[in-house]
């Protein structure tokens, strides 16, 4: 046997690659791959969820949107997302990592720029920002491409850990967008380009802000994003043409794994995209009936409670659920993905049932408000941990189920349609209202439970993962 590790062959391409022969893996290759890529994805969700952290706060900077048309639009991403997903997964096999993660990084600009430009002046028709919210989900599309490539690189025994990191620490750039975005806007000395804003909140003086801070920051990173993945990465070069890959929809596993991570990821993504929008309009500045007190001092009221400021939140739910996808990544390694998938089920099931009281405030007093908002805060956090565990759990499963060529195909399928969340969940929200959809999600968790206990995790079990 050839103890020979693997070489580069025009300076790009792997041969004699084997990640399964200890004897001949190159390990820091595979580590220095899932770090770069970690980074660029990253980006690639800051970019995808960029609009999030802006769209609440539009009307308040000049804009007059419709309470629907700020739902649609902080949709749009997750509708891109899923598309661009069908198209990134595809192209591991065609580009290689390198070019694919390089380009990947480069084409996060064009959104992330626009959103810079268009919050400094309230010009904007809807249709542009629609666009430049379709632009965005190529941050969400590139999920496709980038953990099935890094999958390549990996042993099946370090999968689930290593595409746990990668997507968790991914999924950071929902938090890390949502979190920082109020510290940026208010940073004077960051506004290099573009002047500054006055923001309107109800009762309140005018507050300056420089917004486009939220956007230009990260267009230095995804440059040096770039170039570290054109210099430094790798490609594994995989037999498999756009036709081959499609042999994955003939396996009955691919069609039952989409659906347990449109229940884990589409609840992640879904809520993450809307958290804000949802809490504004349920229990923050969008239910306000008094405004007690005038100018800077001045507190916005609802039955007496004092509203809470959503940016103080929103960021809590994917931080959360980013953090649990790379915890328990490690032990879904030692203990099998399938036992996780049924924990994060029933869990989905429990908090999505606790939070649908909260979805009906009550108004009737101060003490009553705020319990409520209490049980919808700890409720949504429950719904994000039980996600991010099951979302580190399926990507175990898959690697487990299908052969090498396939699992990564079965991964980009995965996740380019559990990517639609953002966009069903801001239709169901918009059209069926808060309590019946979130109904649904309990059916829906109740399908995938006996789906995974049935197929995956009983006691001979067809497929045990």
């Amino acid at each position: 046997m050839s103890t020979v590790p693997a070489r580069t062959r025009k300076g790009e391409w792997l041969e004699s690659w084997d990640p399964e022969n200890e004897q001949t893996w190159d390990r820091s290759l595979a580590w220095r791959t899932l770090w770069i890529t970690t980074f660029c994805l990253t980006l690639a969700f800051v970019a995808w969820f960029l609009p999030s952290a802006i769209i609440p706060k539009l009307n308040a900077l000049g804009y007059e949107f419709t309470r629907n048309q700020l739902y649609w639009m902080a949709a749009m991403p997750g509708l891109a997302a899923g598309l661009l997903r069908l198209v990134w997964m595809v192209l591991p096999p065609i580009l290689g990592t390198r070019k694919m993660v390089s380009l990947t990084s480069l084409l996060l600009i064009a959104s992330t720029l626009g959103w810079g430009v268009r919050v400094q002046s309230p010009t904007a028709p809807y249709w542009e920002l629609m666009v430049l919210a379709f632009l965005a989900g190529i941050g969400g599309g590139a999920f496709s491409g980038f953990m099935p490539s890094t999958s390549y690189f990996f042993p099946r025994r370090l999968q689930g850990t290593a595409l746990g990191v990668q997507a968790g620490l991914g999924n950071f750039g929902v938090s890390l967008v949502q979190l920082l975005t109020p510290y940026l806007i208010a940073i004077s000395a960051l506004a290099v380009f573009g002047g500054s804003q006055q923001m309107t909140v109800p009762g309140g003086e005018p507050q300056t802000v420089w917004y486009q801070n939220a956007a230009f920051v990260w267009i230095p990173l995804m440059v040096v994003g770039a170039v570290l993945a054109w210099t430094l990465l790798r490609s594994v070069p995989i037999t498999a043409n756009v036709r081959q890959q499609f042999d994955i929809f003939s396996n009955l596993d691919t069609w039952l794994m989409t659906l347990l991570y449109i229940m884990t990821f589409g609840t992640f993504s879904g809520l993450a995209a809307q958290f804000g929008l949802l809490m504004a309009n349920l229990y923050g500045s969008g239910n306000a009936d008094i405004v007690e007190g005038s100018g800077a001092t001045a507190t916005v009221l609802v039955a007496g409670y004092a509203v809470p400021d959503v940016v103080k939140y929103v960021f809590l739910g994917p931080l959360v659920g980013a953090g649990a996808r790379v915890l328990f990544s490690p032990l879904t390694d030692r203990m099998g993905g399938a036992r996780w998938t049924l924990i994060s089920g029933i869990g989905l099931i429990a908090s999505i049932a606790y939070t649908i009281p909260a979805l009906t405030p009550d108004t009737s007093s101060a003490a009553t408000l705020e319990a409520g908002f209490d049980q919808f805060l700890y409720g949504m956090i429950a719904i994000f941990l039980f996600s991010g565990i099951g979302n580190a759990s399926t990507f175990k499963q898959m690697p487990m189920i299908f052969e090498r060529r396939q699992a990564g195909g079965v991964i980009g399928w995965t996740a380019a349609i559990a990517a639609f969340g953002p966009f069903f969940f801001g239709i169901g929200v918009t059209t069926l209202g808060p309590v019946p959809f979130y109904a649904i999600g309990i059916a829906w968790a109740m399908m995938c439970v006996g789906i995974t206990w049935w197929r995956y995790a009983r006691p001979g079990a067809p497929k045990p993962s």
